[in-house]
């Protein structure tokens, strides 16, 4: 799928980003431009795709080139493992992976991988286009809270792996980032997840976040001197809180590390309630989670200019196909007042479907709706078949392409605080209830609860252990028997 807003390299500015457009004072939406050598120009507002594992959940690359117009994609560090250093190791093989008490200790494949020419290895380890920007963070998003037994510590944050929460040193990830080569790298905070910072937390997370930070920062110095390498653009973590109560934080920010901050990366939308106008130019990277449209509506109209969208995929998953537009299409009115809201998608379970061959959205012109028709994908949802999964995938990021660039226009235009109010009458507060059984839910996406809590996935057959509990001295059917006598005994369902 070709761009829709194109730049050669010879339009790039000077600057990494440079805003076009902000209200004069305050807290409002803004134009930006994000351009990094040999990456395709990012027009802000703007999204990163969250991958799993290093890739976009259910799109290979070669599908995401030629399907998608996906600009940038977010990846967090744990996914890669878990590493701590070895003082023996040489500087290609800096990592140690901890496996499981079964398992022997081993270098992960990502960190023995050293492509020719200098390139990035984990770009081309999960094989990202060029063009696309790479940006490094700790946590996956959304990141599982730690348990209270694996708490951050004075020089490590907790993180998840597929051996369960451990420990990522801060020294450890800085230089994970200088070997990985990344084109955005998020600094390290002291963020408690899933939690908030009392006030004595604050201050030690504070001290926690200035003293990982300096040492990044002076690492990359040390580099820079000593091997004139090319190097990831640091975007400082902004703590949780106001930034009143995070303020030597924010000092050393416009200080002493002014000159290696590239950009901000937001854990709380109070942290940029009261921003200082020293870091009001910076790109601000957010990384708050927001679980509908409207909530991202909200976020731009407060300045931001990076979104990472979680609900992409989980209505990927939950087989919904989004149908938003904005500005948002007429919904009914009565006496002035909007009755009825719009869904925001489209449940594809539904057997009523079976019979539907229009496009998943009307008016889209993605892969999946110029190719085939809910009839399709309802079958191929019902049938279990990945495919589903793949199509959904690819219209949904489109709906959310289209989304982003009308809110750019709405901005342009100075209509953008009327057509978000608009797109709030207009559609439903929360995402469509799923009404089938999506892809398994893996280990690292959820926190467990302990004892007796329920499965995550549902077993997806279970009628012969109902059957031994309902008829245990049953004989067998008699070969003749008809089909009320075989549902009976568990062996099927009369079709009706």
């Amino acid at each position: 799928m070709a761009s829709s807003e194109p730049h050669s390299l010879a339009q790039l500015p000077d600057e990494m980003f440079s805003i076009i457009k902000a209200a004069s004072a305050g807290i409002a939406p803004r134009l930006g431009r994000l351009s990094l050598p040999g990456r395709k120009v990012i027009e802000t507002p703007h999204y990163l795709a969250i991958t799993s594992r290093g890739a976009v959940p259910h799109i290979t690359q070669d599908t995401y080139v030629r399907d998608t117009n996906i600009s940038g994609v977010y990846v967090g560090l744990e996914d890669c493992e878990y590493f701590q250093q070895s003082t023996q190791a040489d500087s290609a093989d800096v990592y140690t992976y901890l496996q499981n008490e079964r398992g022997p200790a081993q270098v992960p494949p990502i960190y023995k991988f050293n492509p020719p020419d200098g390139a990035s290895p984990l770009r081309c380890f999960i094989a990202l286009p060029e063009i696309s920007l790479l940006v490094l963070g700790a946590r996956r998003i959304p990141p599982v809270a730690a348990p209270s037994a694996n708490p951050n510590r004075t020089d490590s944050i907790a993180v998840c792996t597929a051996v369960g929460f451990k420990t990522l040193e801060a020294v450890d990830y800085a230089d994970a980032a200088k070997h990985l080569q990344p084109d955005v790298v998020v600094g390290l905070g002291d963020v408690p997840h899933g939690r908030s910072l009392g006030s004595k937390r604050i201050e030690k997370a504070t001290d926690r976040t200035i003293q990982w930070m300096s040492d990044h920062v002076q690492s990359r110095r040390e580099t820079a001197k000593e091997h004139n390498a090319k190097q990831a653009k640091l975007f400082a973590p902004l703590l949780p809180v106001s930034c009143l109560n995070q303020q030597y934080y924010i000092e050393s920010l416009t200080g002493e590390l002014a000159d290696e901050v590239s950009g901000l990366a937001i854990y709380d939308l109070i942290s940029i309630e009261d921003l200082p106008e020293a870091l009001q130019h910076l790109p601000r990277l957010d990384l708050t989670a927001p679980q509908t449209p409207h909530e991202v509506l909200r976020r731009i109209a407060l300045g931001m200019d990076i979104l990472t969208l979680p609900f992409v995929t989980a209505a990927t998953d939950a087989g919904i196909a989004l149908s938003f537009t904005f500005p948002a299409r007429t919904a009914s009115v009565t006496n002035g007042s909007y009755t009825e809201a719009l869904p925001l998608g489209t449940d594809m379970w539904p057997a009523h479907h079976a019979i539907d061959v229009s496009p998943l959205a009307e008016g889209c012109d993605c892969y999946s709706c110029t190719n085939h028709h809910r009839a399709y994908l309802q079958h191929l949802l019902a049938a279990k078949e990945m495919l589903a999964w793949v199509l959904l995938q690819i219209h949904n990021h489109c709906v959310i392409d289209r989304f982003f660039q009308a809110i750019r226009q709405s901005i342009t235009d100075t209509t953008f605080v009327e057509d978000a109010e608009a797109f709030r009458k207009t559609y439903d507060s929360a995402m469509p209830e799923s009404t089938g059984l999506g892809p398994r839910i893996r280990g690292y996406q959820f926190k467990s609860e302990g004892r007796g809590e329920s499965k995550k996935n549902k077993a997806p057959f279970g009628r012969l252990h109902e059957v031994k509990e309902k008829l245990p001295d049953s004989a067998l059917p008699d070969a003749d028997a008809s089909a009320d006598v075989l549902e009976e005994h568990g062996f099927a369902e009369k079709q009706q």
